[in-house]
């Protein structure tokens, strides 16, 4: 992903009966052995250009909430036996209505932003209004590195925990009313529009920004984004004002919206078959959502990326990212089973992930037995550890045992404003 202009979604996705295995920043969908298990991941996405944000040394006065903010996350069996799968219920309304449905199985993704969900998890009832573009229906093609999504922007009351994201632009995935998926967009990968393939009904993200492309599709019709679509079928790609793109969720909450924090509990390095956590909205801006003593590790703001140095290689495209459902390494020198690291007996090791400013926080990490730990039967693991292209992906097993802070971009937080990474 080479800058927040010009990047692209990243997922992984699945070939048949055979899982893959991605790590979000990497960039490549890499099809691991059956019973090895992934999850859709997605790195940091576009956004609209920074604010002046306020230096992390100025005392800042974030307002405060009251509202419930504390949403149910959870890892268990999930579809195709992915493992990692950390998952939300979402309920989701005809904008200013009481007309609603509660979606199960929506991954949470620290690592893309904006809701999607596959038009056939939605009831027939629950109508969403499509939003304009061009003369057209608004279209997007969400390109990930294994594959993509198509499906029509629409407008939704989205509903977590006791918050509200009022006529939220979101994507309805394989949405009926525009079948026809552009070339450029069909050309990019495999097609993940069906729970089979996406391994969920939808995908949460609420990543380090607000909108998934910004500035540039607000400025620019650029490929394999946004969309005009014709009754006649004519897809043309096309400008979205920031306003109607496919928007991160908790940035539009009236409060509790400058990120969110994910605690999980620790697993046994044999992993455990499920695993219950919190989803908390909003970093300072209620008791449990205060960052304490954790370290603020600040991301590039364009790319979301931090760096990683660990076994004397250095990582400048590393991410923390709850949606691979692996550590993802690149160059690790262990033993591959397929496309997965497998040593012997479990890897104890040690890493520095350092932020732009130069903050350092050294951390312990275990490589377990990839083979092992799928024949296990588990769902959740802390060890899992899969190959990359040339990056360093901190996937959910660096969650577990952690409560991890990512702040929006440019929202203001007691640590100064995001983008930024804690724990």
């Amino acid at each position: 992903m080479p800058t927040r202009i010009v990047s692209l979604l990243l997922l992984c996705s699945v070939l048949g009966s055979f899982l893959a295995a991605c790590g979000g920043g990497g960039g490549n969908a890499n099809t691991g052995t059956t019973g090895a298990a992934a999850a859709p991941a997605a790195a940091s996405g576009a956004a609209s250009a920074p604010l002046a944000g306020v230096p992390p040394s100025s005392p800042v006065a974030i307002p405060q909430s009251s509202t419930p903010n504390v949403q149910p996350i959870a890892v268990a069996a999930a579809p195709g036996l992915t493992r990692n799968m950390l998952t939300t219920s979402i309920t989701v309304c005809a904008p200013g209505t009481s007309n609603c449905a509660t979606i199960d199985n929506i991954q949470v993704d620290t690592g893309s932003q904006g809701l999607r969900i596959l038009a056939s998890a939605l009831p027939a009832s629950l109508q969403l209004a499509a939003l304009p573009s061009g003369g057209g229906t608004a279209g997007e093609c969400a390109v990930f590195g294994g594959g993509y999504t198509w499906g029509a922007v629409r407008s939704a009351d989205v509903r977590m925990a006791g918050q509200l994201a009022a006529s939220l632009a979101i994507q309805l995935i394989a949405d009926p009313t525009v079948p026809t998926v552009p070339s450029d967009c069909a050309g990019s990968g495999l097609a993940m529009q069906t729970t089979t393939l996406l391994r969920s009904n939808g995908i949460l993200g609420v990543g380090l920004f607000a909108a998934d492309c910004g500035s540039a599709c607000a400025n620019a019709a650029l490929p394999r984004w946004y969309y005009s679509c014709t009754a006649s079928g004519a897809r043309q790609a096309s400008i979205q004002p920031l306003a109607q793109q496919v928007t991160n969720p908790v940035s539009e909450f009236a409060l509790d919206n400058n990120g969110v924090v994910i605690d999980l509990p620790a697993v046994a390095d044999t992993g455990a078959p499920s695993v219950a956590g919190s989803l908390i909205f909003g970093i300072g801006t209620q008791a449990d959502n205060v960052l304490g003593g954790a370290t603020v590790l600040r991301a590039n703001s364009q790319s979301g990326y931090v760096t990683t140095v660990s076994g004397g290689q250095t990582y400048s495209q590393s991410y923390l990212d709850s949606g691979s459902n692996a550590l993802f390494i690149a160059n690790a020198g262990l033993p591959e089973c397929g496309l997965w690291y497998c040593p012997a007996t479990p890897l104890s090791a040690t890493a520095s992930i350092a932020g732009t400013d130069g903050t350092i926080s050294t951390v312990a990490y275990s490589i377990g037995n990839s083979t092992a730990l799928f024949n296990s039967g588990n769902n959740a693991f802390d060890n899992l550890a899969g190959i990359t292209g040339n990056s360093f992906g901190w996937g959910l097993p660096f969650f577990y045992g952690r409560r991890i802070y990512t702040a929006i971009e440019s929202r203001l937080t007691s640590a100064g404003a995001g983008p930024y990474y804690a724990f």
